[in-house]
């Protein structure tokens, strides 16, 4: 696998449990890369940020990143069907998260819209959110 891509994603995390991001920080993402690169790369981010415990990046292949990329999609729909976004409306996309961002962007989202019947958001994988993107 000669031609295989990398990624070093990471960031600061609001624990060293390293599960969740710091409040208001979004993953990063740096690549694609080959492996020297990614190693490289890990190496001077790593570097820069040594004296803060709470940041952390790993490099990881690009179909292991990929997988793990979700997103919030949804808006209003024409009707309970769910299959139409509404005339004058457009498709919400948000992300990528990681699954656990996701679920805390969902639970945000869905908060305000609870209201409303025709509102509904679905937490998708990459692949699938342009799925839904075509068909809305």
């Amino acid at each position: 696998m000669a031609n295989r891509s990398y990624y070093v994603i990471g960031g600061e995390y609001a624990d060293t449990s390293f599960t969740t991001l710091a409040p208001g920080v979004m993953e990063e993402r740096h690549g694609p890369f080959s492996e020297k690169e990614a190693h490289d790369t890990w190496r001077a981010l790593t570097g820069k940020t040594v004296d803060n415990a709470l940041i952390r990046y790993r490099v990881k292949p690009e179909d292991e990143v990929t997988r793990s990329q979700w997103f919030v999609v949804g808006g209003e729909y024409a009707d309970v069907d769910f299959v139409r976004i509404a005339t004058g409306q457009k498709l919400e996309t948000y992300g990528p998260f990681s699954r656990s961002e996701a679920l805390a962007v969902w639970r945000a989202i869905t908060a305000k819209t609870v209201d409303s019947a025709l509102t509904r958001y679905d937490i998708v994988t990459g692949e699938e959110s342009e799925t839904i993107k075509r068909t809305a």
